[in-house]
């Protein structure tokens, strides 16, 4: 039997384990992973983006802990001969933004200016002198995160993957089908070859599968698997090497790569729901993406799609916010799920923050409104309308 069992590895899982054991370094935590590949996993295929450009406290903190957790994250995690090399790139995250978005953007730079960040309000003269290669008619100005940027995922997971289990951490291949908790409390989780695994503690961090195993306990979340496809494309664009990743209002991204390469998407209603892993056809970029980018931005108007790859969000439909915490009606029940695409980024400081919860330890952060209890009560506490999540 375990002290904690894991339903989940991949960041959020393992970085969990790993806090588990710097607090209380006699557990035993057990990490269930279905596929030791991890070819599936929402971590593996995110773009890797980080900020903390968000409008929620909770968001904000949890991304100012992360942005300081990967400054040492090699030496942290480094585990004999090997030291995981985060490969952070701050080349900071613009979001431009409509006349309607101004206001919006301006109380979001006011909660981050308070909470101790550096992201400013660039009027679009500003913008156009900075980065010409974003200069637009159409566009009045944007939110600029110079510390924003990307990070290796592999290296994230490896990393505490690696860590947690040189502290005693047991990885276990194997498919969870169900939950068990009968009388309203965890007793472990029952695997695809009939055999289970006990523990009173079960944290579920499995990303779009959440929902289906939370419902074997009759936890029923508004989590759904919604595939997004990255397109990978070329460009001859003036000073990309030094351009930030950019966000336009209808939810376009650019993320510059190198060599004259960028990751390109956008997320909509129109996605297909589903564990669906075929990435959408080439003609969504050149119909529907291309189209809405080089109408906002006329210095994308030459590209070239050179590959693409598809993977989901864990989308919650309530808010787009995460669920993190334990489940009010099944003490000892843990979820962390419903990222809507910002769960990489946030692994470092929702690992923390449940691990504390589990050793009876206080939050180092406050993330109650980021709880399961709104789930049941239905009220929403989502970020601003015009903040691309």
């Amino acid at each position: 039997m375990s002290d904690v069992l894991i339903v989940g590895g991949a960041a959020t899982g393992w970085a969990t384990a790993h806090h588990l054991l710097r607090l209380e370094p006699e557990l035993e935590v057990t990490v269930v992973e279905r596929d030791p590949t991890l070819r599936r996993s929402s971590t593996m295929l995110c773009d890797g983006n980080v900020r903390v450009q968000f409008s929620r406290e909770e968001n904000i903190a949890i991304s100012m802990y992360a942005m300081e957790y990967l400054e040492g994250f090699a030496d942290a995690m480094a585990v004999g001969d090997f030291r995981p090399d985060p490969a952070m790139r701050q080349q900071g995250n613009l979001f431009l933004v409509g006349a309607t978005g101004r206001d919006a953007a301006l109380a979001g730079i006011a909660i981050q200016q308070r909470m101790g960040c550096d992201t400013e309000w660039l009027d679009m003269a500003t913008v156009t002198r900075r980065f010409p290669a974003y200069a637009s008619d159409l566009l009045v100005g944007g939110t600029f995160g110079p510390r924003d940027g990307s990070v290796d995922p592999s290296a994230v997971v490896e990393g505490y993957r690696r860590k947690s289990m040189a502290a005693g951490a047991i990885q276990h291949h194997a498919d969870v089908i169900e939950l068990i908790a009968p009388d309203g409390a965890p007793t472990g989780a029952r695997l695809s070859d009939g055999s289970t695994l006990e523990s009173p503690v079960v944290v579920v961090a499995a990303g779009a599968w959440s929902t289906s195993l939370l419902a074997t306990v009759g936890v029923v979340i508004p989590v759904e698997p919604i595939m997004r496809t990255v397109f990978v494309v070329a460009g001859d664009v003036p000073h990309a090497a030094s351009l930030p990743s950019v966000f336009i209002p209808a939810g376009v991204y650019v993320i510059p790569e190198h060599d004259g390469t960028y990751l390109i998407g956008w997320s909509t209603d129109a996605d297909p729901v589903g564990f669906e892993f075929t990435p959408a056809a080439r003609s969504r970029f050149y119909d529907v993406i291309w189209p809405e980018l080089a109408m906002t931005l006329p210095t994308f108007d030459r590209l070239e799609v050179i590959r693409s790859w598809a993977g989901l969000y864990a989308q919650n439909r309530l808010d787009a916010n995460a669920i993190i915490g334990e489940w009010p009606e099944i003490p000892g029940l843990y979820v962390a799920t419903g990222f809507s695409g910002h769960g990489f980024q946030q692994c470092h400081g929702v690992g923390r923050h449940l691990a504390e919860l589990i050793t009876g330890r206080v939050p180092t952060l406050d993330l109650t409104r980021l709880g399961p209890q709104r789930v049941i009560t239905r009220e929403p506490y989502a970020e601003h309308g015009d903040r691309i999540i």
